[in-house]
């Protein structure tokens, strides 16, 4: 939104010009570099906002631990770029309207247009910074977790044995084979029916 509102106020009432001329100049300092400045960087800064917001949008859809964090990490840097950015435009804006004459705009057209851009290209530094920091925030938090991790951990491993293995000090000492289960109570009557008991 902001962004908009500095393109658009330069590109409607950004242009004026003498009463003896017919070719209008930019309303800072009659430098038309200020006004490429201002234009360019709205526009560029407009695009990568609508940008930003689809790759925003289709983010949880990124199945990949590498695109994600590449998706985040050039969220901070674009949005660092863009308040360096606008900045620097802050500050040309500010200097071309302090110098500006008041002969070349004796109506005093474009003034409200010029502050309105000045302005908003000031909110527009806070504005990046904090995306910066948002989009930091997320990389932290994608670091502390495991959506930027590759490696698989068994959980099993990580949190430790929660119960101690059943140990039985009668069976440690015996040696190993030597168990032989008793024959139960009820078993089968050997004398009528021909059975014999087996040692196991």
């Amino acid at each position: 939104v902001f962004s908009i509102v500095v393109f658009g106020s330069i590109v409607n009432e950004g242009y004026v010009n003498r009463m003896d001329e017919v070719e209008e100049h930019c309303i800072f300092n009659r430098n038309h570099n200020a006004c490429n400045y201002g234009i360019t960087v709205g526009v560029l800064a407009f695009l990568s906002c609508l940008l930003y917001l689809a790759l925003d949008a289709y983010f949880p859809q990124i199945s990949s631990v590498k695109d994600r964090k590449k998706a985040v990490l050039s969220d901070i840097g674009v949005s660092a770029f863009w308040a360096f950015l606008w900045f620097v435009g802050f500050c040309f804006l500010t200097n071309q309207w302090q110098a500006s004459k008041e002969e070349d705009n004796p109506l005093n057209e474009g003034g409200d247009a010029a502050r309105a851009a000045i302005t908003f290209s000031f909110f527009s530094i806070f504005t990046w910074v904090g995306q910066a920091f948002l989009a930091y925030q997320r990389f932290q938090l994608g670091a502390d977790s495991a959506l930027f991790s590759q490696d698989y951990m068994d959980p099993s491993q990580d949190s430790g044995m929660p119960y101690a293995p059943y140990t039985n000090e009668e069976d440690a000492t015996d040696a190993v084979g030597t168990y032989q289960q008793p024959p139960p109570a009820d078993a089968f009557d050997t004398e009528t029916q021909g059975y014999q008991t087996q040692n196991y």
